[in-house]
């Protein structure tokens, strides 16, 4: 049969308008898209999660998604065996968004339950901030050591590193010093302190040592080629913790902080003069 051009037209427009219906029905018909969470299961009703009721509370944290019960730890000050032993969790692998976990010991809230004054909590640490890339130029001073107040957690910090000093501080673009070396130098701890992070998970550290010195310092040790501690470790002031390296950097460097209640602080001013 032969068309003119109208019916033609027609047929094509009546066939276009089939093949439409026809995926729309599909699409109606098709399996919803799962809310998963990172864990891969199904997202449940946070108010049924383990500690719901203790969402807010102090003390306490919400799991964001990402979150993993060593990054936590790393985030509030704490070792992750303990908050896994606080939260009786029977695989610290596995938690999910919405859980909330205790990150202090119990012992303060049965104290506060009690009526009587709960001990203060560990300050909670930020994340370290990832460092953002910027030019520098060697033989870069130092900012001039500004006088710190004496304190009881004060800490008598040394260099972790013998490098040249290619970055300095920038609250706003770089969270600590540059300390230049070679790959394999050595990276000491700058005190008495206690590992609670030794890994590459954080992204732009690269392979990264975080050491507690006390409950107002921390120092961080950036883009190490090996990583000679562990977890739970504790380590002396000048004891060889990692050799130096180029792990998420453009060139072999050490990036080293001190973070004070979790705040990143010019290192410069705690560190002894060169």
């Amino acid at each position: 049969m032969r068309f003119t051009g109208r019916k033609t037209w027609l047929l094509i427009t009546l066939t276009t308008a089939a093949v439409l219906a026809g995926c729309s029905s599909t699409s109606v018909n098709r399996a919803p898209v799962e809310d998963r969470n990172v864990s891969g299961a199904p997202r449940v009703d946070p108010a049924t999660l383990p500690g719901a009721e203790n969402a807010g509370k102090p003390g306490f944290y919400t799991v964001r998604p990402g979150d993993t019960i060593r990054r936590i730890a790393t985030e509030v000050n704490q070792q992750w065996r303990d908050i896994a032993r606080w939260n009786n969790l029977e695989n610290p692998d596995v938690i999910e968004v919405g859980q909330v976990l205790r990150v202090v010991p119990p012992t303060d809230a049965t104290v506060a339950a009690a009526g009587e004054p709960a001990r203060a909590a560990t300050p909670v640490a930020p994340r370290p901030n990832v460092p953002v890339a910027t030019q520098t130029t060697p033989g870069v001073t130092a900012t001039p050591a500004v006088p710190v107040s004496a304190g009881a957690d004060d800490v008598d910090f040394m260099w972790p590193a013998r490098g040249a000093l290619i970055a300095g501080f920038d609250e706003a673009k770089n969270k600590g010093l540059g300390i230049a070396g070679k790959a394999g130098d050595p990276v000491v701890a700058a005190a008495d302190g206690r590992v609670v992070y030794a890994g590459a998970g954080l992204r732009g550290y690269g392979n990264l040592i975080i050491l507690k010195h006390n409950n107002t310092f921390l120092t961080a040790y950036a883009h190490n080629q090996a990583l000679l501690v562990k977890e739970d470790q504790n380590v002396k002031k000048g004891q060889k913790i990692a050799e130096m390296g180029s792990t998420d950097a453009d060139r072999v460097k050490l990036h080293f902080e001190i973070r004070r209640s979790g705040k990143p602080v010019d290192p410069a001013r705690y560190l002894p003069a060169r």
